[in-house]
């Protein structure tokens, strides 16, 4: 059922436009090519959020834009190929909410426009030089925001109060992982709760990551964000219920899989937003002109079911704070 939608807004120097009217029509003179490409193995809510957001400001796919999707399914060594397969259609502009696919997109083509969807690490991964300030050919949404990793173990410590050793399931080619893990690690400093990192790629080295962390120890586990396991989230759930390990992710599909719960930025939103960056560009805005935005809308999301199969009595104030509970 759904629950309340809370909004946090961010300081920085991010840069937010107001949602266009329906009067401000994009020009029917051109059918536009958008390039779409992700890790992923198909589309996800940040893509139905970017349609969504296209047709707000009346872009009407096959009327006057055309989206053309290249999934790698998580083989991250596909991606040029798939890159080379979108330049030679001619795209205009390439969207993406994966970091190893915008880098592969720079490697081949410098100057092709780029939209990130929604970014971990921009700046450490290289992709722009600041938030205010992009430079370059890419701008767009981040995912990052200072607290997040805080505010995610602060949901486990809530939901397993007594926790003391906090395993964080990682996917090692994953650029900003070290980032991520940093700020774990600073908060649970904080918060007086050890964490480990577990690195691991495909599904086999996911399944030795839970038996290790599960002979260490652990108590709960928090799985990073990545595109390339977005077709893995039912099978990461399933291992750690059948270990009784409670589990926190940041996309709101996690606990639609069977996982215990998530919390983080509106994948649809992020979504909505990156449609405004790719109408102004093909209006000839300039990338390296646009501020990149940080997240303002965030969702709780619980797996009560899992909850009660886990033993976990999941208390009335954070039932409210939810905006999805999951029966």
């Amino acid at each position: 059922m759904k629950r309340r939608k809370f909004i946090r807004l961010l300081g920085g120097a991010a840069a937010t436009w107001p949602l266009a009217a329906r009067a401000q029509q994009a020009s029917d003179s051109k059918v536009h090519r958008i390039g779409l490409i992700s890790l992923s193995s198909g589309p996800s809510a940040t893509d139905k959020g970017f349609q969504k957001g296209l047709k707000d400001l009346g872009y009407l796919e096959g009327e006057n834009v055309v989206i053309v999707f290249r999934w790698a399914s998580g083989n991250q060594q596909q991606l040029p190929e798939l890159v080379s397969e979108l330049l030679s259609l001619r795209v205009d502009i390439i969207v993406s909410g994966t970091t190893e696919a915008i880098l592969a997109v720079r490697r081949i083509d410098k100057t092709i426009p780029i939209v990130m969807s929604a970014i971990s690490d921009p700046i450490g991964s290289g992709l722009i030089a600041s938030l205010a300030r992009p430079g370059g050919n890419t701008t767009g949404l981040t995912l990052l925001s200072t607290d997040l990793a805080a505010k995610r173990l602060q949901l486990v410590r809530e939901l397993v109060p007594h926790v003391k050793q906090v395993a964080v399931l990682a996917y090692w080619p994953h650029q900003p992982t070290t980032l991520l893990f940093r700020e774990t690690s600073d908060a649970a400093e904080k918060l007086g709760v050890q964490v480990h990192l577990h690195k691991a790629g495909n599904i086999d080295e996911i399944e030795s990551a839970f038996d290790i962390m599960t002979r260490e120890g652990a108590g709960a586990v928090i799985v990073q964000q990545n595109a390339a396991w977005s077709g893995y989230l039912k099978q990461i759930a399933d291992l750690a219920n059948k270990r009784r390990l409670p589990a926190v992710h940041e996309s709101s599909d996690f606990p639609s899989a069977g996982g215990l719960a998530s919390y983080g930025p509106s994948r649809f939103d992020l979504g909505r937003r990156a449609a405004f960056y790719v109408d102004k560009i093909l209006k000839g805005a300039k990338p390296s002109d646009l501020p990149v935005e940080q997240p303002t809308k965030f969702e709780l999301v619980l797996n009560r079911k899992t909850a009660k199969a886990l033993g976990i009595t999941v208390s009335p104030t954070l039932l409210a704070q939810a905006d999805d509970v999951i029966e």
